[in-house]
Parts: structure tokens; sequence; C-alpha cells
């Protein structure tokens, strides 16, 4: 039989697979992962970064745009210790990492070789990736991975999608086994995990979503990982119902369709959250009801439930229930639920239902106030710029079809709340565990993933200063990547945050010591010593043309953008952070509609 070195097993895996790109920083630990994936160049391109964050962060980003996974290499210790925010992340978003971490040789497991980490138990790197990915695998014979290989990767795809780790021992990259890959194990047929709601609980919820008199429908993130835009928007405009959109659900409708309200929360539009605590029937779509998306659970801030009458679906039966009470819970695949009800109601459309005019005509309304209101200070010509301002200038220049990337920090709370995503565009965010440096970095794994589409990355100053290395790989890789830095000296989210909890901001500015003067690199001038285009902007009215010139050359660019800092958002929502009370909406216009 033929022989097959630990290596080969796995590139031949990842090619059967259609695995395009391994992306990561190679060390002393994976040189022989390496070494056998460029024989095979020709069908995996490796991509090596500039800090294994990086990597991760692309992977991510990559999966979430193509919904095709690839994988990730890195050195056993420190060189995969720095990849672990970057799966967290994935794990948090529901996103697909194929992780590959060398070891040292099992040859040296317990004396305390370079690099190990086998404090508590040999070559122990198992264990700190355990809360980071769906399962961990350690091959420590070649023969092993024959198995492993498609267990793991059936792992990360089936149920609710997460990144999982293989930890490879150097010697088993090297050292041959006569156990080949079985032909027909190949991947899981995802479809034949997917699971319908209970007839009787889609019948219960049709019922209700059709005798409500302010129905709102409710879309989370899952509705676009699970690919229900078609089928979210076939039941809404079936029953005329309007839809609000978690901050991480946004794109899930067009939020420049009608029926749009926008996002609910700590950073969500006036429109979404004032309907949310307005409405009688709550359809929630996929949504795990976290604390910024509802206000920390504030009753009143985004949701009254009760007396707000809730039918909770989602795939994962834990996350119904848990945080607020179920008139109806449906666990099921979110498109075929919606198809379930889609049929339901359509089976009943002779029978007389509420007539919900007077309430779209309520949310019509909030809508158009919200709008105005942004509108008044979006033509801002103050300098530095206004954040109104800017969002309103990227919308009007990006095109529908941008990939739009928001990073951690006080932009991104602009971004959930003004950035309206079109039906063709998407808006890429670290939800649950806000990870800074996705947006910067992912942004190159979106651009892989879409070469033909414009990929902009708005980021804060903090959070690319961190991660600017991205800069580096885009021109390396010839990746035309927009980066509009928001430039506001600062971590300027959490300096709010300090004011409005203490009164006081501590090591939240980018100060001299000695002088107290607000510091900022030149971003530009750092973008042009990695060979990409750099561009300060001061002026508002320079920042249009500045953005289309950056676009239309299709080369890596980074925009350094001026921003004010101490500009207040409109805040409809709240957040709270026990035991401190979040600062209470500064924006309701018609409380007592």
């Amino acid at each position: 039989m033929q022989e097959n070195k630990g290596s080969e097993l796995i590139v031949d895996h990842l090619i059967r697979q259609r695995v395009p790109f391994l992306v990561g920083v190679c060390g002393h630990g994976d040189v022989g992962l390496m070494d056998t994936a460029y024989e095979r160049r020709d069908q995996l391109s490796i991509i090596s970064t500039h800090h294994e964050q990086t990597a991760g962060f692309m992977a991510d980003a990559y999966y979430r745009v193509s919904g095709q996974p690839i994988a990730t290499f890195t050195s056993c210790g420190p060189g995969s210790v720095s990849i672990q925010a970057a799966i967290a992340c994935a794990m948090a978003d529901s996103s697909a990492i194929f992780s590959i971490t060398g070891n040292v040789p099992t040859q040296q497991f317990n004396r305390a070789p370079f690099q190990e980490l086998g404090y508590h138990y040999q070559a122990d790197f198992v264990s700190a990736m355990r809360p980071y990915v769906k399962r961990s695998f350690q091959a420590t014979r070649p023969d092993m991975l024959a198995h492993m290989l498609p267990q793991a990767w059936n792992t990360m795809l089936s149920g609710r999608v997460g990144p999982v780790h293989l930890d490879v021992p150097f010697n088993v990259f090297e050292e041959k086994s006569s156990v080949n890959l079985d032909p027909s194990d190949v991947a899981i047929d995802r479809d034949c995990l997917r699971s319908q709601g209970a007839p009787q609980s889609i019948a219960r919820a049709a019922e209700l979503l059709m005798a409500a008199e302010r129905p709102l429908i409710l879309a989370g993130y899952g509705c676009t990982l699970g690919g229900a835009d078609a089928q979210l928007l076939e039941l809404a405009q079936l029953l005329g119902i309007p839809v609000a959109t978690t901050p991480q659900g946004k794109g899930a409708i067009d939020e420049f369709h009608p029926l749009a309200l926008g996002p609910t929360g700590r950073d969500g539009a006036y429109p979404g959250n004032r309907a949310s605590r307005g409405c009688d029937v709550l359809l929630a779509l996929a949504t795990r009801f976290g604390d910024r998306a509802s206000s920390a659970w504030s009753p009143g801030a985004t949701h009254s439930i009760p007396p707000t009458r809730l039918i909770h679906v989602d795939r994962d039966q834990t996350a119904i229930g848990r945080n607020f009470p179920t008139e109806v819970g449906i666990v099921g695949d979110i498109v075929l639920v919606l198809d379930q009800l889609i049929a339901h109601v359509k089976a009943r459309s002779h029978l007389p239902r509420t007539n919900i005019g007077a309430w779209r005509e309520t949310t019509d309304n909030w809508v158009r106030l919200w709008d105005a209101d942004v509108a008044s200070t979006s033509g801002s010509h103050d300098e530095p710029i206004h954040p109104d301002r800017c969002i309103a200038t990227l919308q009007s220049v990006a095109p529908d079809n941008a990939i739009m990337l928001a990073d951690i920090g006080a932009h991104h709370s602009w971004m959930v709340q003004q950035w309206k995503v079109p039906r063709q565009g998407r808006l890429l965010q670290s939800g649950a565990f806000a990870s800074m440096g996705f947006g910067v970095a992912g942004a190159l794994g979106a651009q892989l993933a879409a070469p033909d589409r414009p990929v902009i990355a708005v980021v804060g100053d903090g959070g690319f200063l961190m991660h600017a290395n991205a800069v580096a790989t885009a021109v390396e890789y010839d990746l035309p990547v927009v980066w509009l830095v928001w430039n506001n000296c600062g971590y300027v989210s959490i300096r709010d945050m300090q004011l409005g909890f203490f009164g006081r901001e501590v090591a939240t500015r980018f100060r001299s010591e000695s002088s107290g003067e607000l510091k900022s690199p030149d971003y530009a001038m750092l973008a042009r010593s990695m060979g990409a285009q750099g561009i300060r902007i001061d002026r508002p009215a320079d920042l249009a043309d500045q953005i289309a010139a950056a676009l239309s050359s299709r080369l890596p660019t980074v925009l350094d953008v001026r921003v004010q800092a101490d500009v207040k958002r409109r805040t409809s929502g709240t957040w709270d952070m026990p035991p401190l009370k979040g600062a209470s909406p500064n924006y309701d216009p018609d409380p007592l509609a």
C-alpha cells in the first residue's frame, strides 16, 4: 500500500473539501505542513500574514462571505496562542474555521522542550483552545488523521457552525502511515441535519400573527447565516408586518425596504426599538436576545415581554426561553420554519384577519421622524468631521454591492445605527465576542472571497493601530481593500462609558503624558510606508471624492479621516452593566403612540 506523510493526508483532505486557501504564519512547528502544501500549490494557495490573529480574522470573514471554510496554520507556543482571539470571535458568531496548530514532537512530550505548553499536561494546547472551538482533535500518530480529518470537518459544519481545532505534533507531519483517506468518507450532507418546527407550534404561531393588532418580526443574525432572506421578506410582505433586526442581523432585509425599521438595542435606530417595545406579538427569528440587542433586557427599553407575546424560533433549543418567556417556542431550521409559516398563512388566506393599517401608519411615521432628524446633521460642515456626515457620505458613495466591515469602537455604534444595508450589500461585524481587529483584518478575507466586489472596512484608530499589519498583507497579495480609519484619538466608546458611569475618563484617549495633548499617528503615512495608498481627510467636503477615488483605484488604500470625538448619538436604547445602570434613552419623539 502507498504510504503518506501526515502532512500529505491533511493537504489531500483540504483539497478534497475544495479549500482554496491555507492562511497563517509559518513557524518551526508547522514547516512540514508548509513544505507539503507547496507541492500542491496549484490546488491550495498559501497566504502568509504578519500576525496569526490576522489569519484567523481572514478565515472568519472568508466563510461569512462565501460559505466555504478555509484553513489556518500556526506554530506551537505563542504562534498558536496569538490566533485565539480570532477563533473565539468565530465561535461566538457561528463562523467556520479549520484551525491547524503545530506542536512539539511526541518524542519530546513531558521533557519541557522549546515552546511546549506542558505545565499541567503534556503538549496541552488542546486545553488552551477548549473554550473557543466546537471540538479539538490531537493526532499523535499519522494513522489517526484518516478518521480524524473528516470527523473534524463534519463537526465544524453540522448543527450550529463553528471553528474546530486540529493539533498536530511536528513528527506527525513527517511520519508516514499506510492508512489513507477513505474515498467514500466525505463531508456530511448538511441538509439531513435540518429540521422543521413542530406542526402544532407552527399553527399556533401563525394564528397569533394573523390575529395581532401590532405584530412585528425581529430578524436575528441566524437569518443571514441560514440564508433565509427571501423567506423572511415573503412572510413579511404576505402579512404586511414590519421588520426590525438585531444589530448583528442587519442586512437580513433590505434596509431601504418600506417594511424595514432598522436595528434594535443599545445602538438601535428609533423605529426598531420603538416598535419592539410597542408590539403585541413579536416573531423573533434566530436571535439569542443578547444584552446589547435588547438593551440589557431592561423592561420597556427595547422589549416589553410580557405583555408582548413572544414567538421565538431558533435551531438552538437552549436559546428559547433563556432571556424572555415565550408564548410559542419553535426549534428548527430557520428556512424550513419560515416555509412552514408561509404555507400555513397561505392556506388560511380566506380567513379574516386583524386590520393592522393603523399600526403600519404609526411605524412608518417613526421611520419618517428618525430619518428626518438624522438628515438634519448628516450635512454638517464641522471640522473634525461630524459622525453623521461621515456615515451619510459613505452611504452615498459606496456601491450597493459593497461588502462593509465595521470593527469595534465608537464608529461601530454609528454604523449599526445609521448605515443602511442595501439588498445587494453585506455588513460584517464581530458581534457576540466584539473583537477589535475583525474589521481591519477580516477585510482581507472578504476580498479574497469576493474579488470582484468592493470591500470597505470602517475601523477605529485604536483597532487599526493594533492590526495595521493587514495593510502589508493586502499590498503583497494585491487585495484592493479600502480602510476608512475613524480617527478620534482614542478608545472613545469606552471613554463615553467611563463618563456615563463615573464622570471622568481614564486611559482611553491617546495623549502625551507630559503635555496632555492628544496624539494621533499619521495613518496615511503609515499606509504609504507599506506600499499602499494613504490619504488624510480633514474636510467633510473632501470625503466623498476621496472614497470614490480609493474605490476606483483598485489599490489597497487607507483613508485617515479625522472625526469628532464628542458628538453624542441619539439613543433609543440603553445598556446596563450591573450594578451600574446605563443612561436613559435621549431620543423618544413619540412616547405615547
